[in-house]
């Protein structure tokens, strides 16, 4: 099977689609589509996604774009079994919860906290944020307080999603270390996803972080 994955590589929640894609054995078509050149506003991108965002999926026909659908729809489509996004009502309730929380909480503070290096407006990230990426942090060591992994004992979708906004994180230079539980499953990710790349993510962001911030300290 081969699917059209239209991304960018320094987006994280491409990088989610993407480790989850090789776990399952699904090969990517990849078609960069570069938002610092507005690649993503051609009419011809436009045409598959009005709404111009990665990632973008084009398979045989069923287009379907953000991350996360995107997740759950290969997992319906092509794992051997529900274990990713269990069929439980229960169960997927809490696995669609951490999705939630990653999106509007997570990774959104994240992004909006190290926008500001990221875009080349300023060498320091927004304090303003700083305090809700603690908080953010503090929710989800307790989530993973009785648990091995973000919504249970089993690993699921929801694993690679905030797994690469924690591995966005550490790559931005926020200290994971004081959350000891997240350490803990953070690093049984790495073993996990370490033939899928999750450690890719950390060092593809990672790179252009530390250049971009020197970039802007000396400008």
């Amino acid at each position: 099977m081969t699917i059209d994955l239209y991304y960018f590589p320094l987006s994280v929640p491409c990088r989610s689609v993407m480790i989850l894609a090789k776990y399952l054995g699904i090969h990517l078509n990849l078609k960069q589509v570069n938002l610092f050149k507005g690649e993503q506003m051609q009419a011809s991108f436009k045409k598959i996604n009005p709404q111009h965002t990665l990632p973008t999926i084009d398979d045989n026909g069923f287009i379907l774009w953000e991350s996360r659908p995107i997740m759950i729809y290969l997992v319906m489509k092509y794992a051997k079994n529900d274990s990713l996004y269990p069929r439980d009502p229960e169960k997927r309730a809490i696995v669609e919860h951490r999705l939630y929380f990653d999106i509007g909480t997570l990774f959104e503070n994240i992004i909006d906290c190290y926008r500001p290096v990221l875009i080349g407006i300023s060498d320091t990230p927004s304090e303003k944020y700083t305090a809700l990426i603690e908080k953010a942090f503090e929710l989800l060591d307790g989530y993973l307080k009785d648990s091995r992994f973000v919504a249970g004992n089993e690993l699921t979708i929801a694993d690679f999603a905030i797994g690469s906004s924690v591995s966005a994180a550490k790559a931005f230079t926020f200290d994971i270390g004081r959350y000891d539980n997240v350490v803990t499953w953070y690093e049984y990710c790495e073993r996990v996803m370490e033939k899928c790349g999750f450690k890719d993510t950390y060092k593809t962001i990672g790179d252009f972080y530390s250049a971009q911030n020197h970039k802007n300290s000396n400008t």
